[in-house]
């Protein structure tokens, strides 16, 4: 507008503003529809803001207790869509990445794992401590029982492109789509670990027990008929059970799955189907102690990542490696009993990782961002159990420092002024209305 001594102002936003809701019906509900379009995207883009190689405090997990977690999964499709099991037996959903949780099933068996299909990101399993198996084909929403898993102790699933193989407390078992499953072998032994090292036909399958052969022999199994039968492997492997195995991505030359074996006592790699392995811990890096989790990125073979809960030792802790085990870093986590882990499928994942403290029984859950960069420490600590609360770190006058230095801050900033603009164009509109 123009002042009375000719001087040309810029109209205030409250002109912007009424000038929008003087626009027609039409165009005023598009122009609504566009700035929530930006506002959603800026929420969306403020999930995928996690500060750079930095350990950040989740939510608790609703009447989790005082009780470790082990079951958690994160959709290979979307890094935002978390599964995990309480200590009462209830599995919640979260699609937020872990900032809110719905419960989407309610039993009364602990839930020992869960698991996303790497190759069907609807289809989830998750197993039980007494009550079975548990499938659900719509990204977690809904659950139903497995049929031919009643009573079973299920430890672990692993999947082929056609079939997947459960872990119980009585062998193995071999289903098409979760709904049903059938025995397959290794009656007698209590299945603790399992890894698909072919997934085409001739599926083969190794198998960990936690019942040893003989004295000084790790119990470990094959399969290369997919289950139908099974024969010993006799690696030379310190330890006296198998805690975890895990088969990475094809190698850019050969044909063979690197597979990877935590056992009480120490990390193993094999590069020939678990005939042979080499040890990857007892360096001044690893420590030679007990390997619960393994997870790698999808086409790397030769980046994994490694945890474990210490078995009471304090030697747990999370590492990292980019070349198949020659090296490893740690990722400092801020406890360093790890008893689960869901790694995204990303160049740079997201990490959501359950903590324990047993000095005080606090379960926790965090997330970390690996971008490659030195391990951060967490930017607040979570609340003992059950709290769900967030404290801050730190003083006050730093703690707005990191607010307006964060990377989430533009983000927030957008979305925050993007809704101020609805809101105050539905309310200049409603009251040019009522005129």
């Amino acid at each position: 507008m123009q002042t009375g001594q000719g001087q040309v102002v810029e109209n205030p936003a409250w002109v912007i503003i009424l000038r929008l809701v003087s626009l027609s019906s039409r165009r005023f509900v598009a122009t609504l529809v566009a700035l929530w379009v930006i506002a959603f995207a800026a929420m969306n883009a403020l999930a995928d803001a996690l500060p750079p190689s930095t350990w950040v405090a989740l939510k608790s997990l609703p009447r989790q207790g005082r009780t470790a977690i082990f079951a958690l999964a994160v959709d290979p499709s979307n890094s935002q869509l978390l599964i995990a099991g309480n200590s009462e037996g209830s599995l919640l959903r979260s699609t937020d990445g872990g900032s809110t949780w719905t419960s989407v099933h309610t039993g009364k068996a602990a839930l020992t794992t869960v698991i996303f299909s790497p190759f069907n990101s609807a289809f989830v399993l998750a197993g039980t401590r007494g009550s079975g198996g548990l499938v659900s084909h719509d990204r977690g929403a809904t659950w139903s029982a497995g049929a031919g898993l009643e009573g079973r102790q299920v430890r672990v699933f692993s999947f082929s492109l056609t079939v997947v193989a459960a872990g119980t407390d009585k062998g193995v078992f071999i289903s098409e789509d979760g709904s049903s499953w059938q025995q397959s072998g290794l009656t007698d032994r209590s299945i603790d670990a399992l890894a698909v090292t072919a997934i085409h036909e001739p599926i083969r399958i190794v198998a960990g027990s936690d019942s040893p052969l003989s004295a000084g022999t790790v119990p470990m199994f094959q399969s290369t008929d997919g289950g139908a039968t099974w024969s010993p492997l006799s690696p030379a492997v310190s330890g006296t059970y198998v805690v975890k195995l895990a088969a990475g991505p094809l190698p850019q030359v050969g044909d063979t799955r690197p597979l990877i074996a935590g056992t009480n006592a120490g990390l193993f790699a094999s590069t020939n189907n678990g005939s042979s392995f080499v040890a990857l811990s007892g360096g001044s890096v690893l420590p030679s102690t007990d390997y619960t989790q393994i997870a790698f990125i999808t086409d790397h073979h030769d980046r994994f990542y490694a945890a474990s809960d210490g078995g009471g030792s304090g030697a747990g802790g999370l590492w990292r490696t980019n070349d198949g085990g020659q090296t490893f870093g740690s990722l400092v986590p801020p406890m360093r009993s790890i008893t689960a882990l869901a790694v995204s499928n990303d160049e740079s994942p997201f990490l959501y990782v359950a903590t324990f403290r047993p000095s005080d029984h606090v379960a926790a859950l965090w997330v970390y961002r690996d971008t490659g960069g030195t391990p951060q420490g967490p930017i607040v600590t979570p609340t003992p159990v059950a709290s769900g609360g967030r404290t801050s770190s730190g003083s006050p006058g730093s703690s707005v420092f990191d607010i307006l230095t964060w990377s989430q801050t533009p983000y927030i900033g957008l979305g925050l002024g993007a809704l101020l603009v609805v809101v105050l164009a539905v309310v200049a509109n409603t009251r040019s209305r009522r005129r």
